[in-house]
Formats: structure tokens, sequence, C-alpha cells
């Protein structure tokens, strides 16, 4: 009996001290912590910036800071009449012009995270033609510079590369007028800002601040426009048909897209890179149309992880401009400045929105 009796106390006492340190674990630490809630933000974007907010490591980045983050893409000038009646909370066009254009019913300060200068590709061998032709320069670091009023000149005049001297080192099948393709600027930023550009060029360097300017300088961009014939809608496009050798021997886009392609081992090894020595930069820009862009605004300019992203996608942090030349020139890509001030691009402001859609409206008349 004294055997069974010290048994059951034993057990009992077992028993108490599991139900104690129950109640102990409860009331010292509380339950496990549920998984955070991630806040849901939708966003319209340019289609230049597609491969960034859909790369895994982009949304693993947005989900530490408890964002999920899904968006859709949209010409930067077509996101003004998209974004009526919808319920996206945040706007990130390619320029600062065109997120000026959309409305938003809050009031916020726009922030600009990351930029991207605007270059002209080509191959190798039309470069060097365009260096004997004043058209171009070499700097000592390998990086090409086009001298744009050289360009102005004579593509406003309608030269024809056959015209120009040095032909016996013209390349084969480089023919026909002198012009830089684009996207459609009545949709794509990146076409907007060359126009903006190439007026501010016809208009004696100065920035078109009226109707007379326009009506001076529209003529003349018409033509620009004209010579290119049908034009794609997106600059995605036009750097893949670039990369695919169709015949547009200078192409318009952003230096993003082709730093991203370098970054990746995937940019063909016949390309050079030539930045304009009067640019107009992309900015790009968030417009927030809700509350909760704000802490979308604040990650991509803030989080460490984010900055390093939109370098290894091409871009230029505003917080760290040369993360992504240093990790271009790590991968053996010297064509990529360092730092942009180092070439002595000039920098002019774009006109006001609603005079840069004058402009398009006039370089690209809604019948062509």
């Amino acid at each position: 009996m004294r055997r069974q009796q010290l048994v059951g106390i034993l057990v009992a006492l077992a028993l108490v001290a599991a139900v104690a340190a129950i109640v102990i674990t409860k009331s010292c630490c509380g339950p496990s912590p549920a998984p955070a809630a991630r806040t849901a933000v939708t966003g319209l974007i340019g289609s230049e910036k597609a491969d960034f907010f859909a790369s895994p490591q982009v949304r693993r980045a947005f989900g530490k800071l408890g964002l999920e983050v899904s968006v859709q893409h949209a010409g930067s000038w077509q996101m003004k009449d998209q974004l009526k009646g919808s319920d996206y909370d945040f706007a990130i066009p390619a320029s600062s012009v065109a997120a000026d254009s959309i409305p938003t019913p809050i009031t916020t300060t726009k922030v600009r995270p990351f930029y991207s200068p605007l270059v002209v590709l080509t191959t190798p061998e039309v470069a060097e033609f365009m260096r004997q032709n004043g058209l171009a320069a070499k700097k000592d670091d390998n990086v090409w510079v086009m001298d744009m009023q050289a360009y102005w000149a004579a593509a406003s005049a309608g030269t024809a590369w056959t015209a120009l001297p040095h032909q016996e080192d013209r390349p084969a099948g480089l023919s026909g007028q002198i012009y830089i393709a684009t996207t459609d600027p009545r949709t794509s930023s990146s076409a907007s800002l060359y126009l903006a550009l190439m007026s501010y060029l016809g208009n004696g360097q100065k920035v078109v601040a009226s109707q007379n300017d326009i009506d001076r300088i529209g003529p003349v961009l018409q033509r620009l426009m004209s010579a290119q014939g049908a034009m794609l809608s997106s600059s995605d496009q036009l750097f893949r048909d670039f990369v695919a050798g169709t015949e547009r021997p200078l192409s318009w886009t952003y230096e993003s897209e082709v730093a991203e392609q370098a970054l990746a081992g995937t940019l063909p090894a016949g390309t050079a890179v030539i930045y304009p020595d009067y640019d107009i930069q992309s900015d790009h820009t968030v417009v927030e149309l809700t509350p909760k862009a704000a802490r979308v605004s604040a990650a991509l300019a803030n989080d460490p992880d984010l900055v390093k992203l939109e370098a290894q996608f091409g871009f230029r942090p505003e917080n760290d401009p040369g993360l992504l030349a240093t990790d271009l020139r790590q991968k053996g890509n010297q064509q990529f400045p360092a730092d942009l001030r180092s070439l002595g691009t000039s920098q002019p402001p774009p006109p006001t929105s609603d005079l840069l859609q004058q402009l398009v409206n006039r370089a690209v008349p809604a019948d062509q």
C-alpha cells in the first residue's frame, strides 16, 4: 500500500508540475506570435520597371517591410487616363513631367527614388563613323559621348548618312536619313523627353515657354518624327528590336534597360552606348494616390536591400548613384560612367507638362 500510495503521489505531483509549467509559459510568454499581416498596395508603372517589380528578390524585400506590392504596366502619358476611376495606390511614370500631369487626391511631396539618363544605342562601327564626322567622341575611359548640337543640325536639315564625309568608312547598310529612333511620344515618356531635348536645341538652347516657341519649332519636330516611320509604344520593345538587329542604326532608350542586360551578361557584344552631351534625365517619380503609397515611396528611397536591387536592375539610386557603375565595372563593363557629372553633360529642364503635351501633338498629329 505504501508503494502504491507513493506512486500515486508522484503521478499527482507530475501532473501538477505539468499544469503549472503550461500556466507559467502562457502567463510569461503569451501565445506564439502570428505572422505579421502584409499591407497590399497596387501601382501603375512603366514597362522599363517591369523586371524590377516582378523580381522575387524585390518582392521579398517588400515583404520584409510588411508590403505586398502588385503592379500593372502603362505608358507614362497613358497613366493619367488609366488612373481615372481606378483604385491604384500609386503610379511611377518615367519622368517628373509625366508625374506632374497626374492629379492626386492627397497632398504629398513626390519622391524620386532612382533615375536613369537617356542614351543612344548603336554599333561600334556606326559610332566610329559618327566620330569621324564630328557627331560623337570617345572619352579616355571608353565612354562614348554624342554631340547633340551636331546631330540636331544634321537631322533637322534632313541630311543622309551617304552625304557625310569619309564614305569609305561608312558601315555597310548605313543609309537613309540621319535620325534617332524613338518610341511613340503620345504614350512613352522616353520619346517625349527626346522631343523636349530637341525643342530645347532647336529653340536656341532655351526651354520652350510659349505658343510662339511651339509654332516655330513644331514643324521641324514633325519632320524628325515622321522620318522614323512607324513607332513602337514602349522602350522595352524598341530595345528588343535593337538587340534583334532591325534597321534602326540609332535608338533612344533608358540607360537602365541597357545596364540591366549588361549586368545579366545578355547585352550583345556589338553594342555601343552613347551618352548625349545634352540630356534630359528620366526621373522615375512616385505619385502617391492613397496614404498607403507613402510606405512604398519610403521603401524604394531608403531600404538598403531595395536600393541595391535598383542598381542591379540598371537604375541609379538617388541615395547611391555610383552603385550602378560599381556593379557594372566589377563585371568588366567599362562603357558606363561611374559619375554622370564627369561627362560634362548639360541637363536642361523640360517644358511644363502642358507645353510638352502640345509639342507632342504638333510633332505627331493625331492622324499620323
